[in-house]
């Protein structure tokens, strides 16, 4: 019976997170969960959903609710990124996230990882195309020998420089180009 109800909370709270995620932009697995264990009182981490079972959530929550508007706005968000992308070639653009993979909500931020030989590159050259941005930090976990490191011990944290567009946010991760 104890397997069962903390199965069932564990899918409540994959639930509420795909909901966050769809309705109020937010990208961060770690923290969507957490903010939903939270709202629905679980208060050991061992009953939080994996990234997979929220994404499946996710997946189902567009399809419910969001079926008419959702792929049109997932259109636009890759129509955007492509545009980034094709203006940041120099910087071999990998598209990432919600976008790529097609969980992204109305309010979804479009991810691109970047590769240069350094910060001020990329900084240089969206200062010569006269293109606003913030710029912050974040941490990634990184592959040991081909293996992810579950521990989170193995951490590589990078500069972001966040661009303001019609259609949202664009997050440009930079790393180095041997990464």
């Amino acid at each position: 019976m104890a397997k069962e109800n903390s199965q069932h909370l564990r899918q409540l709270i994959a639930q509420q997170a795909a909901r966050m995620m769809a309705e109020e932009g937010v990208s961060d697995f770690a923290y969507a969960k957490k903010k939903a264990g939270r709202q629905v009182g679980a208060v050991e981490n061992s009953i939080l959903p994996s990234n997979a079972e929220i994404e499946e959530e996710l997946k189902l929550y567009n399809a419910l609710f969001l079926s008419e508007e959702q792929p049109e706005n997932l259109r636009e968000l890759r129509v955007n990124a492509l545009f980034t992308m094709q203006l940041l070639e120099r910087f071999n653009p990998h598209l990432t996230g919600a976008v790529l993979d097609g969980t992204a909500g109305l309010m979804a931020e479009t991810h691109i990882h970047l590769f240069a030989d350094s910060i001020k590159e990329v900084e240089m050259f969206l200062l010569n195309q006269q293109i606003p941005f913030d710029v912050n930090e974040k941490s990634y976990r990184v592959m040991n020998d081909g293996k992810r490191d579950k521990k989170g011990d193995n951490r590589k944290t990078v500069p972001v420089f966040t661009l303001e567009t019609e259609k949202g946010l664009i997050k440009l991760s930079v790393f180095d180009v041997d990464d």
